[in-house]
Parts: C-alpha cells; structure tokens; sequence
C-alpha cells in the first residue's frame, strides 16, 4: 500500500507602491485554494504512483517595482533617475519541499523515463514546453530533476503555480511522465492611454505578438523596456509605462506618461537679456520633452556667441510631480574681441587684417564688426592683371530676431580698391551698402530663404593704357571696345536667394547637402540701358568614407538672363574657388558657366598612432579634380587666348582655424585647355569654402 497527498497552497498577490506613481499589478486570477485530501489504494510494489502540486514550494510574491532608468545621458546633463518595469516575473521558491515518496525496493537511478507527456495546454505548443526542459525520454528518473524542470517549465512564464507532475510505471525499470499544466488568463486585446507623441498603431506592432497568448510577465517586461526604448528613440527621454492592469475579458490596460514640461527656467545670465535667451528656445512649457529638440535649442545658444557653456537639467516639479521643470544653464563668456592677424590668399596675396568684434551687443545678442585688410595683390599673377596692393574695408550690424520674429537681418557697408580679375591691367573700386533679411522656413527647417538689397557703386579704371593698346593692336581688335571692358556703374540690386543645408556639421562636413540659388536683378541707376540680371546656383554633396574620411561632388553654373552684363559682372573660371590649376580668371570670363568638382578628404595617415596633438584633428589632405567652361567669351579672352574650358586634377591640404574656416592650399595639374607655350600647373590659396 502506498499513500500518497494532494497539497492545497493558498496563492496570492501583493501590490508593492514605490515612489510616485502607485502602480496597479496584472492580476493572475489565482483563485485561494486550499485542501488536503488523503487517499489509500493498493498497488504493486513500485516507487510510487504519485503526484504533486508545484505550488507549495513555489510559493510566491506578485510584486511591482521600478527598475533604474537605462536610457544615457546627453553631455554635460542631468536627466533625474526614472523607474520603469512594472511587473516582475514570477520566480519559484528556492526553498523546495521534498516530494514524499515510499520507499520501495526499486532505487529512483534504476528507473528510466520511458515517454514525457504535457496536458492541460492549449494556448502554448507542447514543443516550446519539452524546450524548456532539461528531462528527455529516455533520462533517469528523480524527484529532484523532476521539481527542477517544472521550475523551468513555470519560469517560462505562460502558467500558473498550479502544476503537477505524475509517474506512472510501465514496467520494473521504466515508467512515463506527465506534465499537467495551467495557462495564465489569455491576452485579448490591448489598449493604449497617455501617448500623444508616438502613434497608437505603432505601440501596438511591439504588443500585438502577446495578443491570443496567456499572459506572460516575462514577455510583457520586454514589451515595456521595448515601448521606452522606442520612445527614447525619437527622442522622448522621459517618457515611461506608468500602469498596466487587466480586465476579466482579458483586455490588458497599458497607461503612458510621456514626460510633460511644466517649467523652463533660465539660469547663469547676467549681461544676456532673458528673452533674447528664450526667443532661441524653442521648446515650450505644456510640451512633451524631446532630448532631439531641446538638443536643437542648446545649439542655437550656442550659436549666438554669447555663452562659454550651456547646459540643461532636468527635475520634477515639486509641487505637481505629473510635470518635470527643465532648468537651462549658462555661462557667458567675453563677446567682444579685437583681431589682428594675417595670411595667404591667391586674390589678396600676402596679406594682413585687423578688426573688432562684438557678438552680444547690449545683451540683445545683436553683432557688429569692423574689418580691415590690406593684400600685396594677386599672388602669381600672369600679365594680364597689375601688381597693385589690395585694400578692403567692412563695417557689419547683425539682428538674429528682427522685431522678436523668426527674421534675422544683416547690413553692411564695404568698401574695396584692387587690380581688377575681370578686366586685364585695370583698377576697380567697388563702394556700397547691402541689407539682407533671411527666414528659415518653418515647414522645412533645412531651407533658408533671404532677400538683399544693396547699391553698389563700381568704378572702373585704366591701369596699362601703353600695353592694352599693343594687346589690341596685335589682336586687330579696335580699341574702342576698351572703353566696353571698363564700363561700371551705380546699381541697385534686387536679390531672392534660397539655401538648403543638410550637412552635419559647417566645419569639417562629411555628409549631407548644401545647395544655394539666388537671382540678381542689377538695376543701372546712372543709365538704365545697362541693367541686367543673372541667375547662379550649385550644389555640394557629401558622402562619409570610413570613420573619418569624405568625397564630395559639386556643381555649379550660372548665367545671365536678360540684358547686357558688363565685363567687370562677368563670371570667371580658375583660381581656388573654381578650377584649380589655373591662375585667377585663367581659363575665361563670360557671361555664364557651368562647373563641377570632386573632392576626396582624409585625415593625415596614421597620425593617431604618432601624437595625440588635438590641433592635427583640423588637417586634411586631398585629392581633386575640377572641370568647367565659360559661355558668353569676353574680348579678354581673346586678347591672352585663354581656353575657355579645362579639367584639372591635383592635390591640395586643408586647415581648418576656428573663427576664420578651412585655409586650403591646393596644386593642380591641366588635364586639357592649356594653351601652347603656357607652363602647365599652378598652386592656388584660399580662406573658407565656397559653393
């Protein structure tokens, strides 16, 4: 005879509040059950038919707590310490209670499990059950491996504590094994409340695959993590999963809070007014948090200038913790500089320069400056332009929010004196003013859109009278048409431009676009016979190569549009800011152009391996070639027979120097258009980078 005991355990729930908010658990729907029942039957002597219930030993806790916030911090932030997962999975009692079993004359390692066999399932597949286990036909049979594969079995997560195991003989040395399980409640359907920024649909695509399945705390803990990190993903930092609760249909209940805004508060500025620092802050008080805008705002800060450091904490507010207040610090920094400095350049020549600058102006974050230069003259020039000093002068007044709008203006007066690179052997001396309003377009933020008016006063003068009239002569060209080449004029110019800017970054770019197109209505004043109007634009792309290396290909061109454009407006091609190879102006001048480029950038080789000067970060070399031609040729042309179109190829080294931009000084090599008896090759300097 052998005994054996059903064992009834009392099952239950505990909800376990930590912090703020009180979190509701996902009720399994374990029924208190508790029994004893007590039966006798004879059998053959074998070490017991018997049964046992997992939940004694399996006794458990259904608690909800929160686990560290794992989402990382942006730089010189502070983001206060959030708690997420909401339930717990269920783990077995490590205090197991031996099953009683009589003793008989056959040991438990002298029996063999001859067939394993799962019941009481319906939602989950036998196969993902015998997965779990570590029991196989075929295996001996013990007590022990038996309670530790139904601790695997329930650690699965699909099935209640009540779970039973039942050995049945089939002969002296092996017997079969049934499971019988329970599933928990099965999922019917979500439902989503509290998310605003992120759509329902999506939410439901990382929920719908418990949908028709007994719920899971495992599963469902990684659907939340899974749901935050989404979130965390575009942006929303703060957001988390705040309530889950069922309903006897078996609608599981998820609730967000996506992380609301209830204060901006500006700390650190003292000579900065407050609403000049607001105005650059887009993010608004009743907003949901987004790290990817408020990254945007800081940046804009920056832009201005105005602050050595900016940074952003962010708490929750203390009298209504449904809200978190985003505290922005700054530290200003000294806005006004004086410069004195000088360098290379292919149009200046050897120069040097001189200037003030100040970029907070009144605290309104309004810059002026004043420059001046003066340039020894075009560097390697060739026969057609005159050694003549270069001087330049440029007085500027900034307003990044003109009238508390997103419209920023900029005017400015110049004034400038140089051997001209339009028209061989002459002077020009260029006078005026210019005021350009601009717009970023809301609906578009990588387009800018800008309207300038300026008047400009170009003069135009002799320089080698004795010479051109010999150029004329051997050319059979009368030299009355020299009297065209030095036309100028008072013109006021009317100019629509758009610029489109993906690059990420303005310095040392490796991806993204830039693209510009603007028109020139240039309305003669002093005779209108002479106006005209022209149309240029271009296009740069660039594409990353490895960690830190780019190419990029360009285009460009430009034409007139209507009216006759004098020589000294015409478009040039050669020089560091178009065809390379060529000296300015070298390949031709006219009245249009089209041009393109294509550029490989690298870091020094191996540099890193042999110093970790910071400063060599800033140097790159390159390799390029350059193709363009001119439409519209000019008399000049004619009189120094240039080719009017080339492809070049060279080498060249870019440094880049904040405040100033790349410094590039290039060697390009003519593949085709030099003419004969002209040495092929030249070096070229330039400041910045056009486009």
């Amino acid at each position: 005879m052998n005994i054996f005991i059903f064992r009834g355990y009392n099952f239950y729930k505990e909800v376990l509040e930590i912090g703020i908010p009180t979190i509701s658990v996902v009720k399994y729907k374990l029924a208190v059950i508790s029994f004893i029942a007590l039966g006798v039957m004879f059998v053959q002597t074998y070490p017991a038919s018997a049964a046992w219930d997992v939940g004694g030993f399996w006794n458990k806790n259904v608690k909800s707590r929160f686990k560290k916030d794992k989402q990382p911090e942006p730089e010189n932030t502070t983001v206060p310490a959030q708690e997420d997962t909401l339930w717990d999975k269920i783990a077995p009692d490590e205090n197991t209670q031996n099953l009683e079993v009589e003793k008989t004359q056959v040991q438990d390692t002298d029996i063999k499990i001859k067939s394993i066999e799962i019941s009481g399932n319906n939602l989950v597949t036998d196969e993902e059950i015998l997965q779990a286990m570590t029991l196989h036909e075929g295996d001996p049979y013990s007590v022990e491996a038996v309670q530790q594969n139904l601790k695997a079995i329930y650690e699965i997560g699909y099935f209640t504590e009540k779970m039973r195991a039942i050995p049945k003989k089939i002969d002296d040395k092996n017997i079969s094994l049934k499971i019988i399980v329970e599933e928990n409640v099965p999922i019917t359907d979500f439902t989503i409340t509290g998310n605003n920024s992120i759509a329902t649909g999506d939410l439901l695509q990382i929920l719908d695959s418990l949908v028709n399945k007994p719920q899971n705390i495992i599963k469902i803990n990684a659907a939340i993590e899974e749901i935050q990190d989404y979130y965390a993903s575009q942006g929303y930092i703060l957001a988390r999963v705040t309530s889950i609760t069922d309903d006897p249909d078996g609608v599981v209940n998820v609730t967000i809070d996506e992380g609301k805004i209830g204060s901006i508060i500006i700390e650190g500025n003292k000579k900065t007014k407050e609403f000049v620092v607001r105005r650059n802050i887009l993010t608004q008080p009743g907003t949901i948090y987004n790290e990817n805008l408020i990254k945007q705002d800081l940046m804009r800060l920056y832009g201005t200038q105005a602050f050595k450091d900016v940074k952003r904490t962010i708490e929750r507010d203390e009298e209504n913790p449904d809200v978190y207040d985003v505290t922005i610090h700054l530290e200003e920094q000294r806005t006004g500089t004086i410069s004195i400095g000088g360098g290379l350049d292919t149009a200046t020549g050897l120069f040097g320069t001189g200037g003030f600058t100040e970029n907070n102006f009144r605290g309104m974050g309004q810059r002026i400056s004043l420059s001046v230069l003066a340039g020894t003259g075009i560097v390697m020039a060739d026969s057609s332009m005159l050694n003549r000093a270069n001087l330049q002068a440029e007085i500027s007044w900034f307003e990044p929010k003109l009238k508390g709008t997103d419209n920023s203006l900029m005017v400015k007066a110049f004034g400038r004196d140089f051997a001209s690179y339009q028209i061989p052997l002459a002077v020009e001396q260029r006078f005026g003013v210019e005021a350009t309003i601009s717009r970023a377009f809301i609906n578009f933020p990588h387009l800018t859109g800008a309207f300038s008016v300026g008047l400009e006063n170009v003069h135009v003068k002799e320089g080698d009278g004795n010479q051109i009239a010999n150029l004329y002569a051997a050319h059979n060209i009368p030299i009355s048409e020299r009297a065209k080449q030095l036309q100028g004029g008072l013109f006021l110019s009317l100019s629509p431009s758009l610029i489109y800017d993906t690059r990420n970054s303005s310095t040392l770019p490796r991806e993204g676009v830039f693209a510009n197109v603007r028109f020139d209505e240039m309305l003669a004043l002093d005779g209108f016979e002479n106006t005209f109007g022209k149309l240029s634009g271009g296009i740069k792309r660039y594409y990353p190569v490895g960690k830190k290396s780019s190419v990029s290909l360009a285009f460009r061109a430009g034409g007139k549009i209507h009216g006759d454009m004098p020589e000294v407006m015409a478009y040039r091609l050669g020089g560091p800011y178009t065809v390379r190879g060529f000296r300015m102006s070298g390949i031709g001048t006219g009245s249009g152009f089209m041009m393109g480029q294509a550029e490989f950038q690298t870091p020094i080789p191996f540099i890193d391996r042999l110093t970790d000067a910071k400063f060599l970060d800033n140097i790159r070399i390159a390799a390029f070639v350059d193709a363009g031609e001119i439409y519209g040729s000019t008399v000049t042309n004619v009189i120094y027979n240039r080719p009017i179109h080339a492809i070049t190829a060279g080498v060249g080294v870019r440094v880049f120097v904040p405040g100033v931009g790349p410094l590039s000084i290039d060697w390009g090599y003519p593949l085709t258009g030099v003419p004969d008896g002209t040495s092929k090759g030249a070096f070229t300097f330039g400041v910045g980078e056009f486009y």
